[in-house]
């Protein structure tokens, strides 16, 4: 079985030059590649190049398949490739294609002859391998990321902690949103888990979120096959500004040294051609 070594794990703040750096309009959250590479013009290149088309294709009609590709005339056990790809339960076909399409593209790029890959942008999930993932739970905790603190408020908390009840209670849905007041939030489960399944997978990210976030004004937390997030409106756009401002400096500043050392660089090209004239003199 291939291991997926995840390699993102950043804060917001981090991760917003190297989520532009991919794709200006579908975020990324998280993603990894199998460390095992196949050979390319082998069978299995293929099967994963047929996948990706599988998915990108029924995206444009439903949120959620699965496939598994094997051509005829080969081996199963050795070149079968298993994927899956699932949409926010909001995205409507036209966003949910487009976003699967922006997912297998940037898998090709970071995950090049992987024999497996995972990702997970703003509104969407891809994930394929050489082995069934199908239906097996996880609970793992691959991205977590907490907002600022706004110290021990009662009522926020109380706020919270009834949107993360109402997102987690069992109502048999994979999508899921709500909240209370202002705090509102998202939940989602794959929908390769059971019913039960899924509401195992919810409980247990929504206590891990609780933890890890305590009194942050925003908080996400994604498990392997499920993720629930929330965010308090009256205090988010408050802090938003203010870490906007901090982005601004920080890609300003990191211009600015950029800049500078491309005119050292070119200062001392023309002083070394200048030394070597007087030399040659």
């Amino acid at each position: 079985m291939s291991q997926l070594s995840l390699f993102l794990s950043f804060s917001f703040c981090s991760s917003i030059f190297f989520i532009q750096s991919i794709s200006a309009t579908t975020p990324l959250i998280y993603g990894g590649c199998s460390q095992i590479r196949f050979t390319p013009g082998t069978p299995y290149e293929l099967n994963v190049n047929s996948l990706f088309t599988s998915i990108v294709n029924s995206a444009s009609a439903s949120n959620f398949n699965n496939f598994s590709v094997s051509p005829s005339g080969y081996a199963q056990s050795n070149n079968v490739v298993y994927g899956l790809f699932q949409c926010e339960g909001d995205l409507s076909n036209s966003d949910c294609k487009a976003c699967v399409a922006s997912s297998v593209s940037q898998l090709r790029a970071i995950c090049p002859q992987a024999i497996g890959g995972i990702i997970q942008l703003e509104g969407c999930f891809v994930k394929y391998d050489n082995t069934s993932f199908f239906g097996v739970e996880d609970v793992t905790v691959v991205s977590k990321r907490c907002g600022p603190s706004i110290g021990y408020n009662s009522d926020s908390l109380n706020r919270r902690d009834a949107a993360l009840a109402y997102l987690t209670a069992s109502n048999g849905q994979y999508f899921r949103g709500g909240g209370s007041g202002s705090v509102q939030g998202v939940a989602q489960c794959v929908q390769d888990l059971s019913v039960s399944e899924c509401q195992d997978c919810l409980t247990e990210a929504s206590g891990r979120l609780r933890s890890e976030c305590e009194t942050s004004s925003w908080g996400d937390m994604f498990l392997g096959k499920c993720y629930i997030r929330y965010v308090d409106r009256d205090h988010h756009s408050r802090n938003s500004a203010a870490g906007d401002e901090d982005v601004d400096k920080t890609l300003a500043l990191t211009i600015g040294v950029i800049t500078g050392t491309i005119l050292l660089i070119v200062f001392l090209s023309s002083l070394g051609k200048m030394c070597d004239k007087k030399g040659g003199k």
